[in-house]
């Protein structure tokens, strides 16, 4: 496997000054981005079918071992306070479970029936989408996840780092990241996980845009959770509105921090209950209400 080959721009760097030691793991960084660019078909192929079923009441799951599973728990568990997803939206699986995020569990990822169980547990339907992520792709308990998702009939995709690799075998769609043998042999929380981390910051933040969570580049929909995110409502609406700040501290008082219903009433005055109708009515689409057709 890819990942598994020695890298021979890394043979001696055990002997290497520190800064040379540096600069050769940067370098190798490099490399991941044109990597990730050679899949955005396939991220948005898998982006588009996505979006589509989340209309229609679907959830995205991700679901992976190791590195691989815990970055997947990452981008769920930040696309609520980033975009007001419902928990139960984005959803991050991981071999072994809770406990598996800040301790190795052996033996987790080598069984298939509990990637597919895990994933029935969460009363899984045709209208969802399993991405399977595994820098190897060979891992069981994703293979067993994206064979169990199939057979429902909801949509699948893996994420892997290995051309050739037999979870592609399994899955709709294979988003095929090609980083190259890693600068410690075998260790892919680095080039791999790199890459990983950008696919599924792309795949989860392009299908939110698709959904109406953001304005231009501002995050509309984001959740008031602390004083930082306080004022960046309160910028954003500003932004939008042409109000003040403190006007939009107003606006947001009585949409009970609500961005969206906030710009609303500040652009059409009206008031929040009615922003609120406004919003429901265009599936909280902002653009359609501010620049209707």
């Amino acid at each position: 496997m890819l990942t598994e080959s020695r890298n021979p721009q890394t043979m001696d760097i055990d002997q290497l000054p520190t800064l040379n030691m540096l600069e050769i793991i940067n370098a190798e960084d490099a490399k991941v981005a044109r990597a990730v660019h050679n899949t955005l078909p396939q991220i948005a192929q898998a982006v588009d079918i996505i979006s589509t079923r989340m209309r229609d009441g679907g959830r995205l799951i991700y679901i992976g071992a190791g590195t691989s599973g815990r970055l997947g728990v990452l981008d769920a568990v930040e696309c609520v306070p980033t975009f007001s997803a419902p928990p139960d939206l984005v959803i991050g699986l991981l071999a072994g479970g809770n406990t598996a995020l800040t301790q190795a569990v052996e033996g987790a990822e080598d069984d298939p029936e509990a990637g597919k169980n895990d994933l029935l547990n969460l009363n899984l339907s045709e209208k969802d989408s399993v991405v399977g992520i595994a820098a190897s792709g060979r891992t069981p308990y994703v293979i067993g996840a994206i064979d169990g998702a199939n057979a429902i009939g909801a949509f699948t995709a893996a994420v892997t780092c290995n051309p050739g690799a037999i979870m592609l075998e399994h899955a709709q769609i294979g988003i095929v990241a090609e980083v190259g043998p890693e600068v410690i042999t075998g260790s892919t929380r680095l080039k791999a996980g790199t890459a990983q981390k950008l696919i599924l910051n792309m795949l989860s933040t392009a299908v939110m845009i698709k959904l109406g969570k953001v304005y231009g580049n501002l995050m509309v929909d984001v959740m008031v959770t602390n004083q930082k995110l306080a004022d960046r409502a309160q910028r954003i609406v500003s932004e939008i509105t042409g109000k003040s700040v403190e006007e939009a501290g107003q606006l947001l008082e009585k949409t009970d921090n609500h961005v969206k219903s906030a710009i609303v009433m500040g652009i059409l005055n009206i008031s929040a209950e009615d922003a609120k109708r406004r919003l429901d009515a265009h599936n909280g689409v902002l653009a359609e209400i501010i620049h209707p057709r």
